[in-house]
């Protein structure tokens, strides 16, 4: 890498009582500002406060003790950046000169606010809050600024742990590309599977933390490609050692290895903010952006006639109108679409010509009948690009629509399945040439999609569609061939599968995304965060894919705000009862912390937070929910078979209960609803029986870690489970764990297809 990951340290903020943080710092992240702002508003509290001739014994009160809060407050902050500079020696001195200064400016702000006890704090005598304003701004400044630089170097650590992980992720697929046996993969792929999970943690919260919209979005392209090729590499990875001589099997392996290693390394440039070989990617300007720049110069002629040259403005209008022959140019946009858009372009040339005489002539002579001319020639230039502007989104949106409905029954991925099983290589042959033609098409979509998508997250979305489609279709092609060289072999049949899935789930993303793109250009909606790497229902689920994934706005997030809230404070209760318990590792306590994490998830849904984005992410969520919920009963049933206590029926008619409040959600989750005020209904049932069963939860975990307390105590309340039991419980946590870890984070369960790997095929 160019820059290390030192590179995304750093600050920089002021505020109106000239508090200014060290310019060479920028925070980059939701969780370094927002631990910043209490501080700054203390501290803009001191240095804000009125000058009066007169202070009453309360205000000096106050003033002191919000000096000593903001001091003490520094002494707890500085004591862990000492214990993290003690565990990280690489960062060990500039953390300890930065505590360093962080304590001195708390002690000094102290000092000068210390002034309740003083006779006449005002007084030249007593150096103070009062009499030294200049000294209390610079040890403001000196705080925020030694402050921020902890927390930033703090930060250097999460994207060291990033680094780290990716590296071993790296590390495991080397060996996974040079295995020749498949009892070896076999053991390796389950390591790879549990990095993949710890990395899709880390990068997950990451991506959450990140201030940018445009960087976030691009984190969240990356990890549904590593989320989408982690099934892949399985299966081409098997595929290949099925048939280690089959060329096309090889071709179809080395794209997916290739894409992820691509992956992984854009999500390094992100958590660092660097690029290989200092090189800055800028992305070719859209027309959208373009107009609305361009707008935005003439109508400050308004404003100022000289802040910009005519030649400026004919620039700018040539850029726009080169990128129109994207449009014009296209074998894909319709005779009449065409015809307008160069109509339009032709008059924006005319429109500027006459804007540029008006404007030079005003610059000469500005009389009222020139500003009049002027403002006639801003209001026609601008109408039309607006008229340009919605050519060309009616020309991209429309092209989308007809080609998601023309290709939406899969026909030419249907003819490949069935040809390849045939073996028949000639109609393979013709169908991939089907799908290569398909494939530009779908490009050509994204490309112009990109022009009109109104938001940076939703262009990184349409590039990242476009490369999807550009990777996964000879990838299809290779995986399609393979099947028809060996049509016997069930692998090379599943592998084609998993990249037909692919190629579908793309497809059904940029549905979902047509409307983002037309829901900001009618204005229903501003900046949205992409929807990409998110939990996906599976493809046997028909009631949860039939869903139309929504978004709630503002005001359904207000009605919901009260039981999110509480369901908020619940899982605070669940995680501080798991915490109690001794043995961590307790198949109830996992389950708990499970089904903790979840509701967690879904409290951030009702706040608008988090990774759970429409309705659709919700239910599939609050229906794992149920299902972890089921599993605890199962648990809670097991536990109670060991137990001789008087609280033995009470555990098994909580344990009923639960199971009963699995089942109520469950069936609220898989009821079909039609309409917006219908599936609002429906997201507050849910999060209401999700909270009744949090509540039984904070009543269920005290009991069974009493029980145990009492057994450890020699109580003799627990008796030993049968051997049997032993072996199922055991090999029921393993596999349970895993499970719920990759549900929680987003990424398909791997544990479960290593399990069931049969070794090669026999014909």
């Amino acid at each position: 890498m160019a820059t290390s990951p030192c590179s995304s340290s750093g600050v920089s903020s002021s505020s109106s009582s000239g508090l200014g943080a060290d310019a060479g710092l920028e925070i980059r992240t939701r969780s370094v500002e927002q631990t910043l702002v209490p501080l700054v508003s203390q501290i803009t509290t001191l240095i804000n406060h009125k000058d009066k001739p007169k202070r009453s014994d309360k205000t000096l009160q106050a003033i002191q003790r919000v000096g000593q809060a903001v001091n003490l407050a520094v002494g707890r902050f500085v004591t862990v950046g000492e214990a993290i500079a003690n565990e990280n020696r690489e960062l060990k001195e500039e953390m300890s000169v930065a505590c360093i200064e962080a304590r001195r400016a708390g002690e000094t702000i102290a000092q000068l606010t210390d002034v309740a006890n003083l006779d006449h704090p005002e007084s030249d005598s007593h150096i103070t809050i009062f009499t030294d304003k200049t000294g209390v701004v610079k040890a403001a400044r000196l705080l925020l600024s030694s402050v921020t630089k902890v927390l930033v170097l703090a930060d250097r650590i999460v994207i060291k742990q990033i680094i780290s992980s990716r590296n071993k992720v790296l590390a495991t697929m080397e060996q996974l590309e040079k295995v020749s046996s498949f009892q070896e993969f076999v053991q390796i792929f389950s390591q790879f599977g549990n990095e993949m999970v710890e990395f899709a943690h880390l990068t997950g919260d990451r991506q959450n933390d990140l201030k940018d919209e445009k960087k976030k979005a691009r984190m969240a392209a990356s990890r549904a490609v590593l989320e989408k090729c982690t099934m892949m590499l399985l299966t081409a990875s098997k595929t290949c050692l099925r048939h280690p001589d089959c060329e096309s099997a090889r071709v179809n392996k080395d794209g997916v290895f290739h894409r992820m290693r691509l992956a992984l390394e854009q999500v390094i440039e992100i958590v660092t903010d660097s690029r290989p070989s200092g090189e800055n990617e800028v992305a070719p300007i859209s027309i959208y952006f373009g107009i609305k720049e361009f707008k935005s110069k003439v109508e400050g002629l308004r404003e100022n006639l000289y802040f910009l040259s005519k030649e400026n403005l004919s620039t700018m209008l040539e850029v726009i109108l080169e990128h129109t022959e994207d449009f014009t140019d296209s074998a894909y946009t319709s005779h009449e679409h065409r015809e307008h858009i160069l109509k339009l372009s032709k008059q924006a040339k005319m429109e500027l010509e006459q804007l540029v005489s008006v404007w030079m002539q005003a610059q000469n002579q500005k009389t009222k009948d020139l500003m009049e001319d002027l403002e006639v020639a801003i209001l026609k230039t601008c109408q039309c690009m607006n008229e340009l502007k919605r050519e060309v989104h009616s020309a991209a949106t429309s092209l989308a629509a007809d080609l998601l409905k023309y290709h939406a029954d899969h026909m030419v991925l249907k003819a490949l399945k069935i040809t390849g099983v045939e073996g028949n290589l000639e109609a393979v042959a013709e169908y991939t040439c089907k799908l290569s033609e398909q494939k530009e098409q779908l490009v050509e979509m994204c490309r112009l999609l990109r022009h009109v998508s109104g938001t940076e997250p939703l262009e990184i979305t349409c590039i990242h569609a476009e490369d999807t489609f550009q990777v996964t279709g000879p990838q299809i092609i290779s995986a399609a061939e393979t099947l028809a060289l060996h049509p016997s072999s069930k692998i090379a049949k599943e592998n084609l599968e998993v990249f037909c899935e692919a190629w579908e789930s793309q497809l059904s993303d940029m549905s979902m995304l047509l409307r983002e793109i037309n829901d900001v250009f009618e204005g229903r909606r501003g900046e949205k965060r992409v929807y990409l790497s998110l939990p996906r229902p599976g493809k046997h689920n028909a009631n949860l894919k039939a869903l139309k994934p929504v978004k709630l706005d503002t005001e359904e997030q207000a009605k919901i705000a009260k039981l999110g809230l509480e369901l908020h404070l619940l899982t605070s209760d669940v995680d501080s009862e798991t915490e109690k318990w001794e043995d961590q590792e307790n198949e109830i306590v996992q389950h708990g912390q499970g089904m903790s994490s979840m509701a967690y998830s879904m409290y951030l849904f009702t706040r608008g937070e988090g990774l759970l984005k429409t309705t659709q992410d919700f239910f599939h969520q609050a229906e794992i929910f149920a299902a972890e919920g089921t599993k605890l009963a199962s648990a809670l049933h097991t536990f109670s078979d060991q137990v001789h206590d008087d609280d033995k029926p009470l555990l098994l008619l909580e344990a009923e209960k639960l199971i009963s409040m699995c089942k109520q959600l469950q069936i609220t989750v898989k009821a079909a609803v039609q309409g917006k005020s219908a599936t609002f209904t429906k997201v507050d049932a849910c999060i209401l029986k999700t909270r009744n069963m949090m509540t039984l939860l904070c009543q269920l975990l005290p009991l069974c870690c009493k029980l145990l307390r009492k057994n450890k105590a020699g109580n003799s309340c627990l008796k030993p489970a049968p051997p049997w039991k032993e072996d199922r419980m055991r090999t029921g946590t393993n596999t349970q764990t895993l499970d719920r870890r990759a549900e929680t984070f987003g990424i398909q369960s791997l544990e479960n297809h290593v399990t069931n790997m049969t070794f090669l095929e026999s014909k």
